[in-house]
């Protein structure tokens, strides 16, 4: 069976569900969830993409602007509207997104008093089953509620990686963070792909940086690495995803190839 076949197969009732997290900033981790996305849905799959980074980066890079809706996320967290009544469609077929506003920068101090604080998109997404095949879940660069709340919904975590120095800065704590998810409140909880992102396969360093993940998180490390192309810094700003913006161009061979690699670890 193909592996598009055993994603839909598997996810009749339940979405194969992605938290993609990493506490630093500008490492792709938008980029990656919205092209990789894209990529799922061009291949038949029902995607969701969930927005939980107040600065609503994914949302603006699939072409809504997050000031000009009537709910967010942030109303589904805190506020008990059901999340598909806030879903929005994009441009491309079978992938929609239920989108950030700046509401949610508050969103941490405000969950703090909530019930079951940990697990409101949990709860929300279980609602919602059987409508998507894959949801991505875009969590925002911390390690506070939002993103414990990301995890919580998850089946699986991936992590971008950019191949630059620091690279693995700050990543023991995050992988403590899945741990602590893990035995208290989401057991089937995984760190299962690694993605190296920006990478730059003239440099020394890229590939030095790519070698020492790889002997780090050895085979969660996804063999297709996403390279640095101005084609995917530019395709934010027109809110279009790369496979949109220049399908054709490096970075949507790249994200379209890593969709692949993905959906084959489909059990």
């Amino acid at each position: 069976m193909s592996p598009l076949g055993m994603a839909q197969q598997r996810t009749d009732a339940r979405a194969r569900a992605f938290a993609v997290a990493n506490q630093k900033g500008g490492v792709g981790k938008t980029t990656t969830t919205v092209n990789l996305s894209a990529c799922f849905a061009e291949r038949g799959l029902r995607t969701l993409v969930v927005d939980l980074d107040p600065q609503a980066n994914a949302t603006t890079s699939l072409g809504l602007d997050p000031r000009g809706l009537d709910a967010s996320i942030y109303e589904v967290l805190l506020q008990d509207i059901e999340l598909e009544e806030i879903v929005e469609p994009t441009m491309i077929k079978g992938l929609h997104i239920a989108p950030s506003s700046l509401d949610l920068a508050g969103a941490e101090i405000e969950l703090v008093p909530a019930f079951s604080r940990e697990s409101q998109l949990r709860q929300a997404i279980s609602r919602a089953v059987g409508e998507y095949d894959i949801i991505m879940i875009d969590c925002p660069p911390s390690l506070g509620l939002l993103t414990i709340n990301g995890l919580c919904a998850a089946d699986e975590v991936m992590v971008p990686i950019q191949t630059e120095y620091f690279a693995l800065e700050g990543l023991t704590q995050l992988v403590q963070n899945i741990g602590m998810v893990q035995r208290s409140l989401n057991p089937g909880l995984e760190l299962t792909k690694v993605v190296l992102t920006m990478y730059d396969a003239r440099t020394n360093l890229s590939r030095d940086v790519a070698r020492e993940v790889r002997a780090h998180y050895g085979d969660k490390v996804c063999w297709q690495v996403i390279p640095r192309t101005v084609r995917l810094s530019e395709a934010p700003s027109f809110g279009q995803p790369i496979t949109l913006y220049d399908s054709l161009s490096k970075g949507a061979t790249a994200y379209r190839a890593l969709a692949k690699e993905v959906l084959r670890g489909t059990p």
